[in-house]
């Protein structure tokens, strides 16, 4: 798996683990939705994704995204 898959994997997990938290917990874990959902907007017009750039210190290949 490279970077680009392990990024939107994990991206698309948290999103639904905080959708399923604020449904049955706290709607505050909304607010974690929306982190994610800002943080994947700006790295598509920056480029700067901070897991991608753990992931690669990680010695993980490189997609084409990061």
């Amino acid at each position: 798996m490279n970077i680009d898959r392990i990024v939107l994997a994990f991206a698309g997990f948290a999103i639904l683990l905080s959708v399923a938290l604020s449904h049955y917990h706290h709607p505050y874990w909304l607010f974690f939705t929306a982190f994610v959902g800002i943080n994947l907007l700006q790295s598509a017009f920056t480029g700067f994704c901070p897991l991608a750039m753990i992931l690669k210190k990680l010695g993980r290949s490189s997609g084409s995204a990061f």
